[in-house]
């Protein structure tokens, strides 16, 4: 199975539902103004969570992605859906109960994470996502994992994750060619081949003053992030069409590279500061070159 999906971040709990209608609206507009309103076919609703003090933006309380889900899929009628679930605060019960309503539901794959930067692998009273990828094998036929191809040690990480039992992988947001080492250097060493889901994100102008982007994909004393961050950095300050043009040389080369690997590629769009027609013109002129339902028959 590949796909193509669209970020989809809850809003606000005072915006509620009447937000969710909004941005399918935008969804809805955008995609057949571009003329891919029949590619875009799953809708991805992270679990938002408390993280760093230092976040740009302020991180108010958010809607339950299972809510955004139902009240999204139900304007947009034929959308798949894929939701990520810290699995570290919940234990095994817990974490059962919540995957069946997921799934009961309608979504099809769950991506499980850990825990926030502000606390070390293995903390939490709950599952780590690791374990969870194993434990629940039965329960969920889709098991999602977190790729960070720039991060240390990855290849053991992410082939012990595959070896647990991760059918898919989710990268961070790509902003270098990265990826194609990253994944080329897997392939010679292991067996595993799951989907990739490639993650590229339109960078606003916003980015110049609120840094949220270069916040996220923070790794402090990485030279290949911090080569990354000055590219985000770059982006932020074009115009449209040069970002555009700039980005999708980026996409060009990454999907060319990683398609004779032999990896099922899906992708990720995401517009960190919401739904714009930059960003849909960007996304549009990606599936012009690429896209799975083409390119992985």
């Amino acid at each position: 199975m590949t796909r193509t999906a669209l970020e989809f971040v809850p809003p606000d709990i005072e915006g509620g539902l009447n937000s969710v209608v909004e941005d399918t609206n935008k969804i809805r507009d955008l995609s057949r103004e571009f003329g891919i309103e029949n590619s875009i076919d799953t809708l991805l609703i992270p679990g938002m969570i408390t993280e760093d003090a230092d976040r740009p933006v302020e991180m108010k309380p958010k809607m339950d992605p299972l809510d955004v889900w139902k009240a999204a899929v139900s304007e947009l009628p034929g959308m798949h859906g894929l939701c990520t679930q810290v699995t570290a605060f919940l234990d095994q019960a817990q974490l059962e109960r919540r995957f069946q309503e997921l799934l009961d539901s309608g979504i099809e794959g769950i991506i499980f994470v850990g825990v926030p930067r502000t606390m070390a692998d293995g903390e939490g009273e709950g599952v780590s996502p690791v374990d969870a990828l194993d434990i629940f094998r039965d329960q969920v036929p889709d098991r999602g994992a977190i790729l960070i191809p720039t991060r240390e040690a990855e290849e053991g990480r992410f082939n012990y994750k595959c070896e647990r039992g991760a059918t898919f992988a989710l990268t961070q947001l790509l902003y270098s060619g990265s990826i194609l080492e990253f994944l080329s250097g897997f392939a010679e060493k292991h067996s595993h081949r799951p989907e990739i889901l490639l993650s590229f994100g339109y960078v606003a102008k916003l980015e110049s003053s609120l840094r949220m982007i270069r916040w996220l994909i923070q790794d402090p004393g990485n030279p290949v992030v911090d080569e990354e961050q000055a590219f985000i950095g770059r982006l932020a300050d074009m115009n449209a069409k040069e970002k555009i043009a700039l980005m999708f040389d980026l996409y060009k080369r990454v999907i060319d590279g990683v398609r004779t690997m032999g990896f099922p590629i899906s992708l990720h769009f995401e517009a960190p500061y919401g739904f714009s027609k930059p960003a849909f013109e960007m996304f549009a002129k990606m599936l012009d070159y690429w896209s799975p339902e083409n390119g992985n028959k």
